[in-house]
């Protein structure tokens, strides 16, 4: 198969396109050829501004809004708008996310996280019997949708941060949507293997043909339901979504679902209200080099996870063991997975929304206290021929004790991630989701007469469908009116610490694997000397405090025996990342977009 180079591409159809400041003159690009499985990307470097997101069109429009002389969170806007359109399965105006932000002095964390209706119960996803849902039948229908915040965090954003109007942001995304886009590969597989999205008359109507059959990639689609729709948004702000016709719609999609109804009101949409927090950040030392790690603070688990495994690494041999034929070795890997196993311990027992939960010693940073890893990694066998730990508790990060029960093992599905730097000193990391892929199943049309419309998030499935332990203790990441769920997304930014200077933003979709595919990334780079590319290249690899989990293919025999040997079950798997990332470098930067998925980098 021809590998195009849609980098090239795209800049051919982009030259000489010039647009005075503060006015955004969008062009539609030439629509990339492309295919789903594994494309090998070339990375990208650029001078002064870049963008990386998971589709072309969505990386052209944030191209297009940093060259008309918009800010980072103006093309992060820009992005995730045309995203709705053309990535519909992962992320658009039905879910949320999580956006962290530098401007060159400080670093801020949106939080534009969903929240549970006021009628929700911790009880949601019990059944008749008093046992938990299974998965699809707690995701599919109204039940699982929590309100929406990803379209209020950013305006909220673009109040601090944008330079470019609102509206001019929605005008790719509007135009698309209008002219029409080809269906890519990766959203064509989706739909090949989907079951329950046709069940939906909206959805049936949009994504498959007159026969019933997904409509392949490049397929020319239209939806000029959401046209109309981001329009609304573009003029009148989020209450164009969270109040009038459209939240109307939204809660009566919601209440009126058949056999799965949930209880997601107008009052509960127009209650919404986007946070501002402090980022988690910590310290981290690379032979003699000080970087500051800055990541989501809870209810994301996001940072606290990726902080807990590197800081237990640097407990153990680990920051000795170079890759081997460009590959970990099978040593680092035990000792990964054996600190991943830590961290999930304690993820699962502590972690959730910090309005409805206190910190273990009253502060998160407890759970990144160099002193509480330096002891908690002491329960693991760094030796040559170490074995895997039998039985992983969750430690006890400061002297309150907190009396929760374990989350139980859950499947968390997923996301989309954004990552741009601008020509002003500003960054940003977004990582934006709807949860599984298709989210609640659940389109929303207006039933003005325009076909099309905009998928709903199933975020409510990430709370624990046990409300409480075995020993009747409560769950901290349980169902309450209000709460936001918890997350694994991980939108990070890397700095130097002695200077300050911004080193890398980056992060993945992928549920709790978004935790490991962004360490792996920050681990490539920060101790193998990797760029974005070659640490986005490396086989994903996992625990979420189990099975350890290896990418299918990437692994050979002799690895796989040798981490069985000392005790590890061993899975492989296919682990379809979608990282993106971009680091600075001597001339300007250099950005990485993972194979495995469609993304590309663009900049000037």
């Amino acid at each position: 198969m021809r590998r195009t180079s849609i980098s090239l591409l795209l800049a051919a159809t982009l030259a000489g396109c010039a647009s005075a400041p503060n006015a955004l003159q969008y062009a539609v690009p030439a629509q990339p050829e492309g295919a789903s499985g594994i494309t090998a990307k070339p990375g990208w470097a650029t001078r002064t501004y870049a963008v990386a997101a998971a589709n072309p069109l969505a990386t052209d429009a944030g191209q297009q809004v940093l060259r008309a002389g918009g800010s980072a969170v103006d093309a992060a806007i820009a992005v995730q708008m045309v995203l709705a359109l053309v990535e519909p399965q992962s992320s658009g105006l039905g879910g949320g996310a999580f956006l962290l932000h530098f401007d060159g002095q400080r670093t801020q964390a949106f939080d534009g996280r969903e929240t549970a209706p006021a009628q929700a119960t911790p009880q949601l996803f019990l059944d008749a019997s008093g046992q938990p849902m299974k998965f699809s039948e707690a995701v599919v229908g109204g039940r699982s949708v929590g309100v929406p915040g990803a379209v209020a965090m950013l305006a909220l954003a673009h109040r601090q941060h944008g330079r470019l109007p609102w509206a001019q942001l929605f005008t790719p995304a509007t135009t698309l949507a209008t002219q029409g886009f080809a269906v890519s590969p990766r959203m064509a597989t989706l739909l090949e293997s989907e079951q329950a999205l046709k069940k939906d008359p909206v959805a049936a109507a949009y994504f498959y043909d007159a026969a019933g059959k997904p409509w392949p990639a490049g397929h020319v689609l239209r939806n000029p339901e959401l046209a109309a729709v981001l329009q609304r948004i573009a003029n009148e702000g989020p209450s164009a979504l969270l109040q009038g016709d459209v939240a109307r719609t939204i809660a009566a999609k919601v209440q009126g679902h058949a056999t799965n109804p949930g209880t997601l009101s107008t009052q509960d949409l127009a209650a919404y209200q986007p946070r501002v927090r402090e980022p988690l950040c910590f310290d981290y030392r690379v032979q003699t080099r000080d970087y500051r790690i800055c990541g989501m603070p809870p209810p994301s688990s996001g940072a606290i996870a990726i902080g807990q495994i590197l800081g237990l690494l640097n407990n153990t041999p680990a920051a000795s063991l170079p890759l081997a034929q460009g590959l970990p070795t099978e040593h680092w890997l035990h000792l990964y997975t054996e600190a991943s196993r830590l961290a999930f311990a304690d993820r699962a027992q502590y972690v959730a929304d910090p309005a409805f939960v206190a910190a273990p010693g009253g502060s998160w940073q407890s759970m990144l206290a160099p002193g509480y890893l330096a002891a908690r990694a002491k329960a693991m066998d760094t030796s040559l021929t170490g074995k895997a730990m039998k039985d992983v508790p969750p430690g006890q990060p400061g002297a309150v004790r907190v009396s929760y029960a374990p989350m139980p093992d859950q499947l968390e599905y997923g996301t989309s991630h954004i990552s741009v730097v601008d020509a002003y000193g500003n960054a940003l990391a977004m990582t934006t989701t709807i949860e599984d892929a298709w989210g609640s199943r659940q389109m929303v049309n207006r039933g003005v007469g325009l076909s099309g419309g905009f998928l709903l998030n199933n975020q409510l499935t990430d709370f624990s469908f046990s409300p409480t332990g075995a020993d009747g203790k409560p769950v901290a990441n349980r169902v309450e009116p209000g709460k936001r769920p918890r997350s694994s997304m991980a939108p990070t930014l890397v700095f130097d610490k002695a200077t300050g200077q911004l080193v890398l933003s980056g992060g993945s979709p992928g549920g709790a694997l978004i935790i490991h595919f962004t360490a792996k990334t920050l681990y490539g780079v920060l101790h193998w000397g990797l760029n974005t590319q070659q640490a986005i290249d490396l086989p994903n690899f996992a625990s979420l405090g189990g099975p350890m989990l290896l990418e299918e293919k990437r692994f050979d025999a002799a690895t796989v025996q040798a981490l069985q040997a000392r005790g590890h079950t061993v899975v492989k798997t296919a682990l379809p990342s979608g990282l993106q990332a971009i680091q600075r470098t001597t001339t300007g930067w250099f950005g990485g977009a993972d194979p495995r998925r469609e993304g590309v980098v663009l900049g000037d």
